[in-house]
């Protein structure tokens, strides 16, 4: 299983910069629609891209590890 740590990333970024930061904020920001993120956060999306998962971690300016956590089943 895959998680994804998203909100994890939101909230610390949203400490780190001072102002509360949405998932459309994040959206609009990568260019990610905001129905893919919230897949993401509520652990519904099985297919994210790479490409995807470039823009979340450049936006959040983390390496992969961080976004992504692989959970044996």
């Amino acid at each position: 299983m895959i998680r994804y740590h998203l909100m994890t990333l939101i909230e610390q970024k949203s400490i780190r910069d001072g102002v509360k930061i949405t998932l459309k904020d994040v959206a609009l920001a990568t260019d990610i629609h905001r129905a893919t993120l919230s897949r993401m956060v509520n652990m519904q999306h099985r297919n994210v891209t790479t490409e995807t998962i470039d823009r979340l971690c450049t936006y959040f300016e983390v390496p992969v590890e961080q976004l992504i956590e692989h959970i044996p089943d």
